[in-house]
């Protein structure tokens, strides 16, 4: 029978967004009732890596091919988690993953001393009771970096503007920076680096805002593009990476200018000579004043603050920061 006239013009309901009346065709593989050997062979291709979506191949993601978009990824997970916390702004502090806070440091030293008296003929323990010394001197900058970082954590709570503790996550005295803010309230963040041996981001770091990157060129990128300060305590390798890199990127003028500011100049006079550079001709005499020395944290605050109102520029401009990008 045909439809009735008045059916002609009835509208169809919407379709159902998933379910359907009757399958399609290929919603069911090939009945083994054709061909015994359909099941296996529709197996044996779903379950190849080739078939997996690309997002959920772990091969392909981690192969040569993808790394440019591993580099986007790297990049494009921080830059929206600290975009979605407010974050436009920062003051980077590196520093020695190997100085503790002062307590344990002379722990380290009444423990190696009492091994030493023990073994006075050891020389080994000697040496590691000689470089436990060193770093308990050096462990009264554990004590300045978390009271800079106190000093920026309460600017932030008192002014409302967010401008946060950025470190690389790890102990010592980048610690002990993230420390301070986190005693003052605010928001502190750090960059930690996938490695081959396993890591601990140090526990003063707001929860959501410690990220764990694989490039070392994209954390590189990350402290740089929000910073309006970088202030650098003793450190080794890493922590003269970051310092020389910046320096560079200033001389150059690749990057705007901004305070860089090394803690503890005796350390810094015996790590890194620019006067030598100077005479030697490798650097010239207006580079070896792009950074200058400092010794507690009110001077560190005080002179990031007498150096923006030196260059006529705001601390925190209302603008975006395109300079860095």
């Amino acid at each position: 029978m045909g439809r009735r006239p008045e059916d002609q013009t009835a509208k169809p309901a919407p379709a159902h967004p998933i379910r359907r009346d009757y399958p399609l065709p290929w919603t069911a593989p090939k009945s083994d009732s054709d061909d015994p050997r359909s099941l296996d062979l529709v197996k044996a291709i779903r379950d190849s890596p080739e078939y997996r979506e690309a997002d959920s191949d772990v091969d392909f993601l981690n192969s040569d091919i993808a790394r440019g978009m591993r580099l986007q990824l790297d990049f494009q997970k921080t830059e929206t988690l600290l975009q979605a916390h407010g974050i436009r702004h920062s003051i980077v502090v590196f520093g020695s993953t190997r100085v503790p806070e002062p307590r344990a440091a002379s722990r380290q030293v009444d423990e190696l001393k009492a091994e030493c008296d023990l073994n006075p003929g050891d020389a080994e323990l000697a040496r590691r009771l000689r470089i436990a010394r060193r770093v308990q001197d050096k462990s009264r900058y554990y004590t300045v970096a978390r009271d800079f970082g106190r000093l920026v954590g309460a600017f932030e709570q008192r002014t409302g503007e967010r401008l946060a503790i950025v470190t690389g996550g790890g102990p010592g005295l980048m610690e002990a920076a993230n420390r301070g803010a986190h005693d003052a309230g605010a928001l502190t963040v750090g960059l930690n680096i996938t490695l081959p041996h396993e890591q601990f981001p140090n526990p003063y770091l707001t929860p959501g805002l410690c990220f764990r990157l694989h490039y070392f060129a994209i954390r590189k990128m990350h402290f740089l593009l929000r910073t309006r300060a970088l202030v650098v305590f003793p450190g080794g390798y890493g922590t003269l990476d970051e310092l020389f890199e910046t320096l560079t990127l200033v001389q150059s003028r690749k990057i705007a200018p901004l305070p860089i500011i090394l803690v503890g100049q005796d350390y810094w006079r015996r790590a890194f000579d620019p006067d030598f550079l100077v005479e030697e001709g490798v650097i010239d005499p207006e580079d070896r004043d792009l950074f200058w020395f400092a010794e507690t944290a009110e001077e560190i605050w005080t002179d990031i603050l007498r150096w923006y109102d030196r260059a006529g520029q705001p601390l925190m401009p209302t603008e975006p920061d395109q300079e860095r990008s």
